[in-house]
């Protein structure tokens, strides 16, 4: 389909608008996060990296660091072996508080954190394996079969590699998502306990705190960003060896055991 010059502006304006929406809020973060005062001015009145030491010895971020890493971790782990359940994040977060505190009795912990984070991240980790399946052959498997390999060696030596970018990049989104999670956590976590984004929620409204919220916020985008990019690159390059690999290697090879 060829696009008139006016529709291709108005397509560019529309990607222009919206990136802008995305990235300018956190650009202004960004700016005052460097910020010399610890009242929110425009422009701020000086530039400082002070407020990034403060963030860093602050033993409450640390322990809400921790807390967010743990819960990312096995979150993550526990989306790789588990079927995917799509919800919207509140509906998530109110089902499992009261199905942990009303009907199982049980206290909201980080366990509770863990489960809520997972019942996401697991959609996302399916997801991206099941694009990568539908991309994959079936006629391999089915001359694994052929050849004599049974369900598992198939399973080990044909299908597991043909997903094992998919599982590490699914792993790393998931992990990005859990991260940042704030929607189910409040509704999950336990009290006396934060997550790095539910310290950031605590601390936002106390003026003291503010430049060091600022600060943490830009870490945490930072740390969002990387396991991101690392899932988009694995992508990339598993394209870019699928389409390398499009005359393929010999049916016989593909499903040779060691």
């Amino acid at each position: 389909m060829r696009l008139s010059t006016r529709s291709k502006l108005l397509l560019r304006l529309a990607v222009v608008v919206g990136l802008a929406f995305i990235y300018i809020p956190l650009i202004v973060i960004a700016i005052y996060a460097f910020n010399s005062s610890t009242l929110l001015e425009w422009p701020p009145p000086g530039l400082t990296t002070a407020w990034f030491p403060k963030a860093v010895e602050d033993s409450s971020v640390r322990d809400a660091f921790l807390t967010s890493m743990k819960v990312g971790l096995v979150a993550t782990t526990i989306a790789l072996v588990i079927l995917p359940i799509a919800l919207p994040g509140i509906v998530t977060g109110v089902a499992l508080s009261d199905t942990f505190t009303q009907v199982l009795g049980v206290s909201l912990s980080l366990l509770t954190v863990i489960i809520g984070h997972a019942t996401f991240c697991i959609v996302v980790v399916y997801n991206n394996v099941i694009a990568r399946l539908r991309r994959s052959a079936p006629s391999i498997d089915e001359a694994s079969a052929d050849l004599g390999a049974d369900p598992w060696q198939t399973f080990r030596y044909v299908t597991l590699p043909a997903m094992r970018t998919a599982l590490v990049a699914g792993a790393l989104l998931a992990f990005a998502l859990s991260f940042d999670e704030i929607i189910v956590t409040l509704f999950t976590i336990g009290a006396g306990q934060e997550t790095l984004p539910i310290w950031i929620f605590n601390n936002l409204f106390r003026p003291n705190q503010v430049p060091i919220v600022n600060a943490v916020a830009v870490i945490v985008v930072l740390l969002s960003i990387l396991p991101v990019y690392l899932a988009h690159r694995l992508t990339r390059e598993e394209e870019g060896v699928a389409g390398a690999r499009a005359g393929g290697p010999s049916i016989a090879e593909a499903t040779a055991t060691p």
